[in-house]
């Protein structure tokens, strides 16, 4: 199925530079069933709207698959920065760069203040 083009996508010229990088950090026993493209482009998607998880577009893979490879990609590495950090870069996207590297702390953390806020500890779902 032929999916939509965002404003946030980047090119698959662009994504072939950086498809060994992201490829490598999953260890494949399987063929892949959906195209590792579509992930990255739901992430800057979801970087640049500023949506919540589940209300990335249908079109994209589904939002748990997206949040797998996110958390997957930006896991620090000893160097300090993530393997979707340096994609960004490699891939020429600065823009989605900076907005990452503003953004970031409060993509991750979006829900632990919401929780401390209602006195629930990090272990305590709403």
């Amino acid at each position: 199925m032929e999916r939509k083009v965002y404003p946030s996508d980047i090119s698959r010229e662009q994504f072939e530079v950086i498809r060994p990088m992201l490829e490598g950090a999953k260890r494949r026993t399987a063929p892949r069933r959906m195209d590792l493209y579509d992930v990255f482009c739901a992430i800057l998607y979801l970087l640049k709207s500023g949506c919540t998880w589940r209300a990335i577009p249908g079109d994209f893979p589904g939002w748990h698959i997206v949040r797998y490879y996110f958390d997957l990609w930006t896991a620090s590495m000893p160097n300090g920065s993530s393997l979707f950090e340096q994609a960004l870069k490699k891939s020429g996207q600065a823009r989605a760069y900076r907005e990452w590297a503003s953004g970031k702390d409060a993509l991750l953390h979006s829900g632990r203040a919401k929780r401390e806020e209602h006195g629930h500890g990090a272990s305590q779902r709403l």
